[in-house]
């Protein structure tokens, strides 16, 4: 499954990464690739929740992106 995740800088250098679609799904790392790896670890930790308590999982995603030339 693909769930799109925001990844932010904070004030004391940390990378906090959010996943939208799972409310309260959030994690951080001292490195931007840290913070990628915890958050799939978060994301998954919640779906198997969802699951072991028979809530809906949200869907997956599929989304492109554009190049645009100003």
């Amino acid at each position: 499954m693909k769930f799109r995740i925001i990844i932010k800088e904070d004030e004391d250098g940390m990378f906090v990464a959010e996943c939208p679609a799972l409310p309260g799904c959030i994690s951080q790392g001292k490195t931007r690739s840290e913070a990628i790896k915890n958050i799939k670890d978060a994301a998954a930790g919640y779906l198997e929740s969802l699951k072991k308590h028979n809530e809906p999982i949200p869907p997956s995603i599929n989304e492109d992106v554009v190049e645009i030339s100003v």
